[in-house]
Order: structure tokens, then sequence, then C-alpha cells
């Protein structure tokens, strides 16, 4: 059953993998993705080379972490993802069915700077009304999932402090999205900073954008 039930995310979860490789948000086989079907998810492999990867070779787990089908074993952050999905709440009620983790470069490079990413640009409203940094914790362990969560709340998305991002969606393309800005936003934020001091938003206009983002784009999507 959960071989049926889950090829299309597994698909999915194949294709956003190469993709980070391809946009440089992980380098080999950092950073790890996953998308949910009701009570299992499928992830990507731990130690597999992300251009190798098939539909066949993505572990399907239970949410209790048990494997329920595929050979090799999920990643070492099955605790982070697994974290997300039982206890994040998107901010505007939608579902959570995907989660990426990448090592961004610019995006990590600002998780040892500050404890919140500084609002240079409305962007990062689409993660929510600001983007914590949760404090370092060593990866794949219950400590660095409960962190995480702790920074995700009431947030689309976080960084890990030392490690690198987090994010969700409903879909692998919202959260692949997120990823995406996060990291461009955290770049702006480094080469306005080379070369002076960035102004920021204030913190009641990222509040109102948060606002306006809720009507934006077409009804339905995420």
């Amino acid at each position: 059953m959960a071989v049926v039930l889950l090829n299309e995310q597994r698909t999915a979860v194949c294709d956003h993998a190469r993709r980070m490789v391809a946009d440089g948000l992980v380098v080999g086989t950092s950073g790890n993705v996953s998308a949910r079907a009701g009570e299992f998810v499928a992830v990507t492999p731990t130690g597999v080379d992300y251009g190798s990867l098939r539909p066949d070779d993505i572990p399907v787990v239970a949410l209790d972490g048990s494997v329920v089908d595929g050979s090799l074993r999920p990643t070492s952050e099955l605790p982070m993802h697994l974290a997300v999905y039982r206890e994040a709440e998107d901010p505007d009620g939608a579902p959570v069915t995907a989660v990426v983790h990448t090592h961004s470069v610019h995006a990590t490079a600002v998780s040892t700077l500050v404890d919140e990413v500084p609002p240079v640009h409305y962007i990062l409203a689409t993660l929510g009304p600001s983007v914590r940094v949760a404090p370092y914790a060593t990866y794949g362990t219950t400590e660095l999932a409960e962190r995480m969560l702790a920074a995700l709340d009431g947030r689309r998305g976080c960084l890990l402090g030392n490690h690198g991002t987090v994010t969700y969606g409903d879909g692998l393309d919202a959260a692949y999205h997120r990823a995406q800005q996060l990291e461009w936003a955290c770049r702006l934020w480094l080469v306005a900073r080379s070369a002076g001091t960035p102004r920021v938003l204030p913190p009641a206009e990222v509040e109102h954008v948060v606002d306006r983002l809720r009507g934006y784009g077409q009804p339905g999507a995420r």
C-alpha cells in the first residue's frame, strides 16, 4: 500500500534532491527533502549521491520513524523531518506535506552571525513575521529537532545555527521555493553588509506584508 500511495512523493523527492545540488543549495549528499501523504513520509536516504537516485531508492517511513518500504536507510535528519510533520503548524492553516533542509552557503553563513535574519527585504514575510536562528545542536538529534520547532513557531522556515535551513509547505514546490527565497535574502543581507550598514524594514512593515500575502496569488495556491 505504501509503495502505491507514495509513488508521486518518491518521484518528487528525487527531483527536488537533484535540484538542490544543481541550484547550489547543498554539496554532495548534504541536505535532505521529504514529502508526506497521509501517515507515510517519503524521504531521501542517507549517504547516497542524489544524481543517481531513483524513486525506488527513496525510503518510506511511518510518522514514528519505522521504515515501511525501501531497502535504504533514511536520512540521519529524519527526527527533524518527522518533528515538523507531527508538530509544526502553518500560520495560515495550510497542510504541512513537504520539508526541505539545505546547507546553502549564504543562509548558513548568516546563521553564524545573528539570532534572527535581518529583514532587508519583504520576501522574508513569506516565511513569517521574522526568521529565527535555532541554536546549534548536533545533527540528527532530538535536541536539534526541538530547537528547530521552537524557531519555527508561527513561521514556515528557520535557520539552524552553524548548520543550514529548514522550510516546509504544502507540497515540495512550496517548501523548495521558500528555501530559495531564504537563501536569496541571506545573500542580499551579506552583500549589503559588506558594503556598509544595511537599512532594515521595521517589524510593523513586515507584519503588514504578512497580512497582504494572505491574499496573494491564485486561489488555492500555497
